[in-house]
Order: structure tokens, then C-alpha cells, then sequence
């Protein structure tokens, strides 16, 4: 009998609101880079993420993150063009990552948005198993987030794969009532690791904002949002952390 030999990773979702406190509207990007290192996720999602914008300093925060932390793998995605810089998402990883995808999930007259999807290559054993990751940032309206599922399930980096392929579609939703990812993600065979965490406002959550979704070879093992005290001041949403098993 071959017994199966599984690794265990740890996903963080987290809009970090250009490391702008939700209450204080402080830049601090140290909090953030402390928030993140208590969770200690293999991988992290995060959206609005600022670079060598005036508001936070010309800081590239995706590159003094992923070295304050240790990440030795990171890509960027330009979502929202300002008059200098750009803010958007990012993913952090302690694995290997393939080239990044970019899909344009833009709905006219409304604010760019984006789907960054890539490979992990994650150690198990003596053997590498790729681990499909999406990370997004919805938009506000319900009309542009059911079609923006749409073209993340139908693109072809995630439709054609094998329903045994794991993957995770992970970001800020802005599904206000939890329905959006529900209704469309279930019946693609996804399930969500966070059911309903209440993750917006950071300082008071009412709202579902941030989920993570999975399919194929990998068990949830646990889930929950971050509310530590930090957590409640460094950004206007708490992370989402997830842990699976992948074999």
C-alpha cells in the first residue's frame, strides 16, 4: 500500500489599503509587514498595494514586504494608473513561481481591475506539485462582479484544468451579501475556506469582503480572520488566512 505524503501551506489574503490605517489614515508600513508576520503564510494575496506612489513615500511595497519577510518570490500587478505610481495586487510566496498572467476584468466607465494568476511549485517529498493561484479585487457593483467571475472561471488558465488540479481564487471579493462567489464558484466545484469572516471594517467588521476559494487536491484544515489589535489599526479590512493540506 502507497501511503500518500502531503505538505501543509498556509494562504493570507489581506487588502492592506496601500498600508494607509483604516481609522487613523496613517502610513505605516511597518504594521502591515507585522500584521503579515504573524500569520507567517507560505502565500500571501494582497490588493491595493502601492508602488512609488507619493502617498506612501515612492515606497515599492511589494519589494520591501517580500524582503522584511523573506519572501524570496513576488510579482506585481499594475491595476490603477495615478498621476505617479500605480496601486494593485500583488502575491508573496516562500515557493517557486511561474510568469505571471494578467487578465483584464475591466467593466467600462468603471475602475480598472485585474485577475493576477500564476503557479506555485510546491515541495512534496522527493516530488513538486504546481498549485494554480488567482488573486483579485472585484468591483463594487454587483452586475460587474458576476461578470468578472465569469471571465476568471472561463479563462484559460483555469477552465481547462483537470478538476483534481489544486487551485486557489483568492482576493477581495467585495461580495457585500456572500452571494456572488457562492452562486457561481459552487458550481464549478469550488468551495470557500472562510465561510462568512466578517473582515470589513477592520475596526468594527460587518461585512464579508475577503474570501478564499479551492478545488481539487487540497483539504482545509482551518480557517479564520486575523483580529488582533494591529490587525484592527494597519489597514480598513483584516486578513484571511486559510490552511490546507495538498497531496
Amino acid at each position: 500500500m502507497t501511503r500518500s505524503i502531503k505538505a501543509r501551506i498556509r494562504i493570507l489574503t489581506y487588502n492592506i489599503h496601500k498600508c494607509i490605517g483604516g481609522v487613523d489614515r496613517r502610513y505605516d508600513l511597518d504594521r502591515i509587514i507585522e500584521v503579515i508576520g504573524q500569520y507567517r503564510p507560505d502565500v500571501a494575496f494582497l490588493q491595493e498595494v502601492d508602488d512609488d506612489v507619493p502617498r506612501s513615500g515612492h515606497d515599492r511595497q511589494v519589494e520591501l514586504i517580500a524582503e522584511e519577510l523573506d519572501y524570496p518570490h513576488a510579482v506585481f500587478q499594475k491595476n490603477v494608473q495615478l498621476k505617479q505610481g500605480h496601486y494593485g495586487n500583488a502575491i508573496l510566496s516562500r515557493f517557486r513561481l511561474d510568469p505571471q498572467v494578467n487578465l483584464d476584468l475591466t467593466f467600462w466607465m468603471k475602475k480598472r481591475r485585474q485577475a493576477l494568476i500564476t503557479r506555485a511549485h510546491v515541495g512534496i517529498g522527493e516530488r513538486t506539485r504546481s498549485l494554480v493561484l488567482c488573486n483579485t479585487h472585484l468591483g463594487l457593483a454587483g452586475f460587474e462582479r458576476t461578470t468578472q467571475i465569469k471571465k476568471i472561471l472561463a479563462c484559460q488558465e483555469i477552465a481547462h484544468l483537470h478538476h483534481d488540479t489544486p487551485i486557489i481564487i483568492g482576493g477581495d471579493f467585495n461580495d457585500v451579501w456572500s452571494s456572488h462567489g457562492r452562486k457561481q464558484m459552487f458550481p464549478c466545484g469550488f468551495q470557500c475556506a472562510v465561510k462568512r469572516t466578517k473582515t470589513f471594517p477592520a475596526f468594527l467588521p460587518v461585512r464579508s469582503l475577503d474570501s478564499i476559494y479551492y478545488r481539487g487536491d487540497l483539504e482545509l484544515q482551518d480557517s479564520f480572520s486575523g483580529r488582533t489589535v494591529l490587525a484592527r489599526q494597519a489597514s480598513d479590512h483584516l486578513p484571511v488566512v486559510a490552511d490546507f493540506e495538498i497531496s
